[in-house]
């Protein structure tokens, strides 16, 4: 089994968390996502033959522009998305307003 670690832009709220998550685990070979919303990291783990390229993705397509993380990038990423920086606007889906 293997782990993919992403850094993912625009989560501020638990309903993010929950989209986030539906877009991710109906994905071929995934097993398990784990999300912590305030470093605005996603772990995934499975069968990823893929690699990382479908989760990207479909959390683009979700409205949750994703990267892979590095430790590089944990302290400065580790900042809270606030509410106003929601990938919806605050208009449909996500809630955060």
């Amino acid at each position: 089994m293997s782990m993919v670690d992403l850094q993912v832009e625009g989560m501020s709220c638990g309903s993010c968390v929950k989209h986030v998550t539906k877009a991710l685990q109906p994905l071929p070979g995934v097993r398990g996502v784990e999300v912590d919303l305030p470093s605005g990291r996603v772990r995934v783990s499975g069968e990823l033959a893929q690699g990382s390229a479908p989760l990207l993705m479909a959390l683009t397509d979700a409205g949750y522009p994703a990267k892979l993380a590095t430790d590089a990038s944990s302290p400065a990423a580790t900042s809270q998305p606030k509410a106003s920086g929601c990938h919806s606007g605050g208009t449909g889906g996500c809630g955060c307003r």
